[in-house]
């Protein structure tokens, strides 16, 4: 009896919404084996978009570019579809379609005509008539875009290539709390010895391989017991004691550790040897202040760094208050209000100094920090700077390459935000620029992460954090 041939997997087709190509003009590429329809209507809504010096503007020209070295290399005949395969995309084995002829479908009677989101969907319905045997989805950022397809009965999903995580609690936090029988099953043939002030231990054991460097691992019960992991392997780990941050004797300009969370972070940012600093946490955990006292310490006190750059995402949370007058510092000032309030924290320290005293000590300190607008900063190269990039969450993980990537020799660079305030349209928690680099530096050694746990701020925000 002859063999039943297995039926070949039908390759999809993806109707691509031009949100998704200005979101990353990559997104050409990263559908593997399936297919991919432009609609008219997209390539037009393109050409409204290229003009100006915005990132969407410069998305837009990138997709336009894209799209001309792969129509360059077609066939006379298009309408076969055009391969997107070449040397630079091997992964890319499916085929591109351009909507060539006016695809005449009959929509529903509630959708208005004319509109470019019914067009595309126009088309969908379309597609869906002349290959039946065929999955046709439609592929968009646009939440309302894809409930109206899913309305009719299409097959809608949002662009997922970018997410680095699809559940944000299992984003790596940093640290790690050791079981009660650790020193039991990791403490045979130990290793212990005394350098600079700080206790290291050799270790052996399972749990080592689940180590990352630069992670913090702690106990609490008896001794308190916190290290940062240096060197780890499948069975053995390097532990370093950490400098106790939470003691007046070793504070950071003023500033002591108020939680395990804190007294992990100061020990990252004043690590000469960590160059990338990411900090997550909630309105109130100290994120900034941390960050600002330990780059005074370094800048004016140490001298490691030559000057404090500060930049943020301009996004406002309410209405825009329009074009601002004067130099991008001054301009730069109203999105600032959190380093104005963290600088008079940090000023009040010198209460022995008097008025004369903390007025040149605030003067001394802001000629030695520098705020700057993301807008100019490609091109440019940092050198033996303290970069801080805050609200760092509302970047696409395009622009914090673009960021991280202009840091020279002697530079450090802190990023730090909160994944629950997201105000940029189009990005989620598992696709913000700040889970990305979170995801993507970890085990680095000269780079580390904390997720900050408890508010410091007032038992008022504390409360309204949790109930509101």
């Amino acid at each position: 009896m002859p063999q039943r041939k297995k039926a070949v997997p039908q390759t999809k087709l993806f109707v691509l919404d031009t949100n998704v190509l200005l979101h990353d003009p990559t997104c050409l590429y990263r559908f593997e084996e399936h297919d991919i329809c432009l609609p008219m209507f997209v390539l037009e809504e393109l050409d409204n978009k290229k003009k100006g010096m915005t990132e969407v503007a410069r998305n837009a020209r990138q997709v336009s570019r894209f799209l001309d070295e792969i129509v360059n290399d077609a066939p006379r005949n298009i309408n076969e579809g055009i391969a997107l395969k070449s040397d630079a995309h091997k992964n890319s084995t499916g085929r591109l379609f351009l909507q060539t002829s006016f695809i005449k479908q009959e929509l529903p009677e509630n959708l208005e005509l004319g509109k470019a989101d019914n067009a595309i969907l126009g088309v969908i319905i379309g597609l869906q008539h002349l290959q039946p045997d065929r999955t046709v989805i439609l592929v968009s950022k646009d939440i309302n875009m894809r409930i109206k397809a899913r309305a009719l009965g299409l097959e809608a999903q949002d662009y997922f290539n970018d997410k680095v995580l699809e559940d944000t609690d299992l984003l790596y936090s940093g640290v790690l709390e050791l079981p009660a029988d650790f020193w039991d099953t990791h403490g045979q043939e130990m290793k212990s010895w005394v350098k600079d002030e700080h206790t290291y231990y050799q270790i052996n054991g399972p749990l080592c391989a689940g180590f990352f460097i630069n992670q913090f691992v702690y106990q609490e019960n008896g001794t308190p017991f916190y290290a940062q992991v240096l060197e780890q392997d499948e069975n053995t780990a390097l532990l370093r004691t950490l400098t106790d941050y939470t003691h007046s004797k070793n504070n950071v300009w003023g500033i002591v550790a108020r939680n395990r969370e804190q007294n992990f972070v100061l020990n990252l940012l004043l690590d000469p040897e960590i160059d990338f600093v990411t900090l997550l946490g909630q309105a109130g955990t100290g994120k900034t202040l941390l960050t600002l006292a330990a780059g005074l310490m370094q800048t004016l006190e140490v001298k490691r760094y030559s000057e404090i750059i500060i930049t943020r995402v301009t996004v406002p949370v309410g209405e825009d208050i329009g074009f601002l007058p004067g130099t991008e510092e001054e301009k730069m000032t109203p999105w600032m209000g959190a380093l104005e309030d963290n600088l008079d924290v940090l000023n009040k320290t010198e209460e022995e100094a008097g008025d004369w005293g903390r007025a040149a000590t605030r003067d001394l300190i802001r000629s030695r920090i520098k705020i700057k607008s993301l807008n100019f900063m490609r091109g440019r190269t940092f050198l033996n700077k303290y970069i801080i990039i805050d609200e760092s969450q509302n970047l696409t993980p395009k622009q914090m390459k673009t960021l991280i990537t202009r840091a020279g020799p002697g530079t450090k660079v802190v990023c730090m935000g909160n994944i629950a305030q997201i105000d940029t349209p189009y990005l989620t928690e598992g696709s913000s620029g700040l889970t990305y680099v979170v995801d993507r530096f970890k085990g680095w050694a000269h780079g580390g992460h904390i997720t900050l746990l408890r508010g410091e701020r007032s038992r008022l925000a504390d409360h309204a954090g949790e109930v509101l």
